[in-house]
């Protein structure tokens, strides 16, 4: 239900996705670019008309506001096909036994159409659906913003130059893989912002993990929606003692876990224990039993750090060792089994296959502290500071070398 007014991003962005579902129904898949246009006129109409005027029904006056901006919009458009033709996407086809809460996973699914390159699925789908920027889905991937915006552009095209009307989502399920994937990035963008100075984007967490719990209701049977639902909730409890209230990020070895939200970890735990037996183990899965073992640890001693390490290999058979980031996190649990050495040679061979890989230098900078060679380390620290856009993060990483500077300075007294 929407709320009576808007507060914070995450609100704004629901109110944006259901009223473009609305668009879509009437106006069809081919005219996404006018329909989004509309809406986004309509949300700035709404951000300069609503705090002195404030609508009873603000998605009734949202939708009104941005069909007449679709309105003029098409009418000036020489190239607007038969809109009766297409307006059976998302409406009468859709199987009568399915059960939405909102059209949240209608909008995923249609920007995850097949028809779409998956080059271009992910990319819209985080533009339109969880309002991301160009800059922050480059950033994500590690691309030129430009790239991206040409794979955003292409997928509308390739939308608008479709003549058939696309086959609607007959169920909750379909095109599962590619909404998981965009549900992902939303979360590790809100987790770890890849630009400006937050730390983390709390709206956007909520709202994946609302959108996650929403798809699970849809198919609770798969276990890899289940294992992702999972691994938000493990990771978002960790968040009090990861950002401190002045801001600063806080690493796990040094986080108080008295302070982790035990009903998220305990939620966490559950849908792991349920989802696992007999499960064949896909990378979100497999990422929750990860993130339940830290949780359950009560220090970094503690840790499991063999199952975790064997856990990580089986990540890397399982995506088929092409996420070079699912072999940085393997790096780290196994300079914890392996020792320093060992991880810093894999470290420099991970580099050497992918340069500018992000966080490198500051897990190469981390391990080499943990090893006492703090000489390298603040080194190391200093290029991992050069190479980040988050202002938080360069702040938790001089934070770092300040800790170990005043270290030895208390040492030489």
């Amino acid at each position: 239900m929407i709320p009576a007014e808007p507060r914070g991003q995450d609100q704004w962005r629901e109110l944006a996705r259901q009223a473009l579902a609305r668009l879509l129904r009437g106006y069809g898949s081919a005219q996404f670019d006018l329909c989004e246009d509309a809406v986004q006129e309509a949300l700035l109409q709404a951000y300069q008309q609503w705090p002195t005027r404030y609508p009873d029904d603000p998605l009734g006056w949202l939708i009104a506001t941005a069909r007449r901006r679709y309105a003029d919009r098409a009418r000036g458009d020489s190239r607007r096909r038969d809109r009766e033709t297409r307006a059976a996407l998302l409406g009468p086809r859709v199987a009568p036994e399915t059960v939405y809460q909102d059209d949240s996973l209608l909008v995923l699914q249609l920007c995850c159409h097949p028809d779409l390159p998956r080059s271009g699925q992910v990319p819209l789908t985080l533009r339109a659906v969880a309002g991301l920027t160009t800059a922050q889905i480059a950033n994500v991937y590690q691309v030129p913003e430009r790239t991206i915006a040409q794979r955003i552009t292409r997928a509308k095209r390739r939308l608008g130059e479709l003549s058939r009307p696309l086959p609607p989502p007959r169920h909750a399920g379909e095109r599962v893989t590619a909404v998981l994937d965009v549900l992902y990035v939303m979360f590790a963008e809100a987790h770890h912002t890849t630009v400006g100075a937050p730390p983390r984007d709390a709206d956007l967490a909520v709202e994946a993990i609302h959108l996650t719990r929403l798809l699970r209701r849809g198919v609770p049977a798969s276990t890899e929606v289940t294992g992702l639902l999972a691994l938000m909730l493990l990771t978002e409890a960790r968040h009090p003692a990861r950002v401190g209230p002045n801001g600063r990020l806080t690493s796990l070895d040094e986080q108080d876990r008295t302070l982790w939200d035990q009903e998220l970890i305990s939620e966490g735990i559950q849908l792991v224990e349920q989802a696992t037996p007999g499960a064949e183990p896909g990378p979100y899965l497999l990422q929750a039993c990860i993130a339940a073992l830290h949780a359950e640890a009560p220090d970094i001693a503690s840790t499991d750090w063999y199952e975790i390490l064997t856990l990580y290999r089986l990540l890397e058979i399982v995506t088929g060792h092409q996420n070079p980031t699912i072999a940085l996190n393997r790096i780290v649990a196994q300079s914890m089994v392996d020792g320093a050495d060992v991880a810093l040679a894999q470290i420099d061979a991970l580099e050497a296959a992918h340069p500018g890989l992000p966080r490198i230098n500051a897990v190469r900078a981390h391990i080499l502290e943990q090893a006492g060679r703090p000489d390298d380390a603040v080194k190391a620290y200093r290029r991992a500071i050069a190479a980040t856009v988050n202002l938080a993060e360069q702040h938790h990483l001089r934070h770092r070398i300040r800790r170990m500077s005043d270290a030895r300075a208390a040492g030489t007294e």
